[in-house]
């Protein structure tokens, strides 16, 4: 085995007592195999992770999902303290990640949150700890 395995082999060793080449192989099939059941492609993934890991961003996506409806950027504008440019910026970031949508309706726009960043900040409040 390479030196990259050395320490597996001694983690095998560990758990079951004793540990050959096979026992490596098929630990590191098993792994491969869990490796391969996600995305072939973890961009976009990525990109919504990253994207949400903005404070601004990822309060305005809070505000949305929380308002349950579309908001107007001046909406949304009246509520996060930051420049208009800085809203504009963050809302084409989060639509170019698939976190909102945006309709044009005459001079207005509204934007609204997308089912993945419902999920996303659901998944974040029901796995958060208690009084953090």
């Amino acid at each position: 085995m390479s030196q990259q395995t050395e320490r597996l082999e001694r983690l095998i060793a560990d758990e079951l007592g004793e540990c050959c080449d096979g026992d490596v192989e098929q630990r590191l099939d098993t792994l491969r195999a869990c490796q391969s059941e996600g995305p072939s492609n973890p961009d976009a993934d990525l990109t919504a992770l990253k994207t949400l890991g903005n404070d601004t961003r990822h309060t305005i996506v809070r505000l949305m999902a929380a308002a349950d409806r579309e908001l107007c950027v001046c909406e949304i504008t009246a509520i996060v303290d930051i420049s208009d440019s800085a809203i504009s910026h963050a809302l084409s970031d989060l639509q170019e990640a698939g976190l909102v949508t945006r309709r044009k309706d005459g001079t207005w726009r509204y934007y609204d949150v997308t089912d993945r960043a419902e999920a996303l900040i659901d998944a974040l409040d029901r796995t958060r700890e208690d009084g953090q």
